[in-house]
């Protein structure tokens, strides 16, 4: 896996950004949804005219509709796109947030690579390898098993790197921040490992599905539960884009 280019990103963002995934993604949405952008923080990839504003967050906010939202990627060329869970009001008042796990497999310890911590002191940063990726496969599907006792709604997402389990049971939407911290600490108390700060609300920007991981040259991609176990992002063609395709063949 590598990053794109910018090139690379525009021919994505104009030829392959399923509008009507998106669209049906958010079908269960409470108001207006919040998009956001990174253009180059972690790739230094970027066009030039946005260099003082490459390592900011981004906020979308004023778009007409989801073609609207096309042609700010296609201005920004970023390395990677994101919503906000915060659910807002008409008059921008904070009415509940998604829930949602990121399971990543830079934070399982490799029983080559060690840590996360052990691989940032040997200058390999957010490496991982396939044997990371397939123990965040096995965390995603046991940390699944174990809310869908407690949620009838969720979904999973395979996010370029790792995995997303968003929450979509209605009344969840509406927890407080102490009940998603008491149910981070809960299934962290299970021993499932995840970014607990994603979960109780601390970090409100999540990965866009359908939109390029720029960093890896991925697509964001949801998936069924099912199709988990034996899902490799290194073959599967839904998560793999026109441009390295065209590479591979």
């Amino acid at each position: 896996m590598r990053p794109s280019t910018l090139e690379e990103r525009r021919e994505f963002y104009m030829n392959e950004f399923n509008l009507k995934g998106v669209y049906d993604w958010f079908r269960y949405w409470r108001g207006k949804v919040v998009f956001a952008v990174i253009i180059g923080r972690h790739t230094g990839i970027y066009p030039p005219e946005y260099e003082e504003d490459a390592s900011t967050t981004i906020l979308i906010e004023n778009y007409r509709d989801l073609e609207d939202v096309r042609r700010w990627m296609l201005e920004f060329l970023p390395e990677s796109a994101y919503y906000d869970r915060n659910i807002y009001g008409v008059d921008g008042k904070i009415l509940g947030q998604e829930i949602a796990f990121d399971i990543d497999p830079e934070n399982l310890k490799c029983p080559i690579h060690g840590t996360l911590e052990d691989k940032m002191h040997r200058g390999q940063g957010l490496s991982f390898c396939e044997i990371e990726l397939n123990m965040a496969k096995d965390e995603t599907l046991r940390l699944h098993d174990a809310l869908s006792e407690i949620f009838s709604s969720l979904r999973v997402v395979y996010s370029g790197r790792g995995f997303h389990i968003h929450v979509l049971d209605e009344d969840a939407f509406r927890w407080s921040y102490d009940e998603r911290k008491k149910l981070a600490g809960e299934m962290r108390g299970k021993g499932f490992i995840f970014d607990e700060w994603v979960t109780t609300g601390g970090v409100r920007l999540i990965r866009l599905p359908y939109s390029l991981h720029g960093m890896v040259s991925r697509i964001v991609t949801p998936l069924n539960i099912s199709e988990l176990e034996g899902f490799n992002p290194i073959e599967d063609e839904r998560c793999i884009p026109a441009f390295l395709k065209a590479c591979i063949r």
